[in-house]
């Protein structure tokens, strides 16, 4: 609100009844006219109604508008350079340095900015393991920011716990906050800042949820290297017989959705940890994207888009009936839904299992529609898809994306968040492979019968299907061919799927143009693996592709 309003809001009475005793002045953040901490879920929702962020849909969604940012600012991210940094960090196009100076400057800035006005703090908990989870404080200036918070982390209740609370790391999130180019020595207005010596991260001038999400993530990525966890870009669920799987894959390639299987448990949808103990999730909720959202596909998650606790990033809506139209993309492709991991039926409540993956999935989504929708990789072939993370970058989740899909490599299938080299990652992924000996799949959720654009998408009940049987083992009983540029396997059959699915070559019209393709595609993963060759054993390096 405004610091020139001096009125009363409904929790205002309530805004000190949940608060710690290390307070923001600790932190630098004096003058403040109020601070909400730890609100729940229903007073922030009286909060984001009466300060006009968001409205309330048919049966209770927050529907919430991001304005100019509906995707990540991915150029705009920047991580201090430091003495505990400089060595350790994958510098580049993913992790550019920023000075020392030009953060104290800026954070200064930003705690001048903030006196007079009023924030949210919300005192919770990144990693569901209790032997790793870390303490985080997520102060932002929209209630809606607030309550996303809630539904993304791991929270408590217990007032003693939250009385005593004491963050490892810290996230000002200030969407009011343009950053000065000249001054700050920024990309543009909007900056993602990291600083590992301080603890603390600084998001500025972008109301997209997704920041705050992939900036604890992006933290967890370093940190946890250092205590022999290996952080992973995936979801991950759990079958009766006790048998975890890890669907790796960026954006849109169909972690959450395939995830969520009424026939497994889920774990968790996005971010997870592999420790020496097992699997644990890093968040409290999910954050899927719902263009075109279905209910017969996608029941579970069709279901929290229409519950209350549940927000609506930039779904359209009608203003007089309430009711949400989840086909409308005239916003943006990159619809989302933030919701508690608990609305999901069949979910694994304490966010982590102490036994260990029997399958990992790699998930890509290959717009130039060549790969074949499953294939069987050896441990040396796992490691080389796993540097070479290809997919295509959906429509919409980056800025400056536009509809067609973008043909990608990113490295360990989450480039932007990791913060150390992805050799790094790979050869703690092989350790964690080999002790536990675990099936490694390569699954293709995109384009079948030619490129986007000529082909379609890959039926999901298909590729349902192909993962039920990977991770059900009947696949293992049946026969495979070895494909004729990557040298992987290829199941010849598969229950409920039809041959031709499993021969991508068959739905082309014209077969010369599907091998020039195929060969191209070769040709692309060659030249990119070219950037990681130096760091990787012989093994590795000859587990490509060959050209035709």
């Amino acid at each position: 609100m405004s610091k020139y309003l001096e009125f009363n809001t409904p929790a205002s009475k309530e805004a000190m009844e949940l608060a710690s005793d290390f307070r923001l002045k600790n932190q630098g953040f004096t003058n403040l006219e109020r601070v909400y901490w730890n609100l729940p879920e229903s007073s922030l929702y009286e909060e984001i109604i009466f300060r006009n962020e968001g409205h309330v849909a048919n049966n209770g969604p927050i529907i919430v508008n991001t304005g100019k940012h509906t995707a990540r600012a991915a150029a705009d991210k920047v991580i201090v350079y430091e003495e505990s940094t400089k060595d350790k960090i994958w510098w580049g196009e993913h992790n550019r340095p920023y000075s020392n100076e030009q953060f104290n400057s800026l954070l200064s800035r930003l705690q001048a900015f903030l006196q007079g006005e009023e924030v949210f703090v919300q005192d919770c908990y990144a990693g569901a393991d209790p032997g790793y989870k870390m303490p985080i404080r997520i102060i932002t200036d929209k209630a809606w920011h607030s309550l996303f918070v809630r539904n993304m982390f791991v929270t408590t209740s217990n007032r003693e716990e939250l009385k005593n609370f004491v963050p490892d790391f810290t996230v000002i999130t200030v969407s009011g906050f343009k950053v000065d180019p000249i001054i700050d020595g920024t990309r543009s207005e909007t900056s993602i800042v990291i600083n590992f010596a301080e603890r603390v991260a600084i998001i500025a001038n972008s109301l997209y949820g997704g920041e705050i999400k992939k900036s604890v993530f992006t933290v967890l990525n370093f940190l946890l290297t250092f205590q022999e966890v290996l952080p992973m870009h995936c979801s991950a669920n759990v079958g009766k017989n006790g048998d975890a799987a890890l669907f790796f894959g960026l954006s849109g390639t169909g972690k959450t959705t395939l995830s969520a299987d009424p026939n497994r448990n889920l774990i968790g949808d996005d971010e997870h940890g592999w420790s020496s103990e097992g699997i644990f999730n890093f968040e409290g909720g999910c954050y899927a994207k719902v263009i075109r959202l279905s209910a017969e596909a996608e029941p579970q998650i069709y279901k929290c888009t229409q519950s209350y606790g549940t927000i609506l990033e930039n779904v359209v809506y009608d203003p007089v009936s309430r009711l949400i139209d989840l086909d409308d993309d005239s916003i943006t492709e990159n619809t989302r839904a933030s919701y508690p991991i608990e609305m999901i039926p069949n979910v694994i409540l304490d966010g982590y299992i102490h036994t260990h993956p029997k399958n990992i999935i790699f998930l890509t989504c290959d717009a130039s529609g060549v790969l074949p929708p499953i294939a069987r990789l050896n441990p040396a072939q796992a490691q080389y898809h796993f540097i070479s993370g290809y997919t295509s970058k959906i429509a919409g989740t980056e800025i400056g994306l536009g509809i067609e899909p973008q043909i990608t490599f990113s490295a360990c299938f989450g480039a932007p968040f990791m913060v150390r080299h992805p050799y790094e990652y790979a050869q703690m992924l092989k350790e964690r492979m080999q002790k536990h000996n675990v099936n490694v799949w390569l699954v293709n959720t995109g384009w079948v019968g030619g490129r986007f654009g000529v082909g379609k998408r890959i039926s999901i009940r298909h590729t349902r299907n192909l993962l039920n049987a990977a991770l059900d083992g009947v696949l293992e009983q049946v026969n495979f061919r070895k494909d004729k540029l990557f040298g992987f396997d290829v199941p010849l059959t598969c229950p409920d799927v039809p041959g031709d699915v499993l021969e991508p070559s068959s739905s082309w019209g014209n077969k010369d143009e599907y091998w020039k393709k195929y060969d191209a595609l070769a040709a692309r993963f060659i030249e990119n693996f070219k950037l990681y060759e130096k760091n990787v054993p012989d093994d590795v390096k000859k587990a490509g592709p060959k050209r035709l």
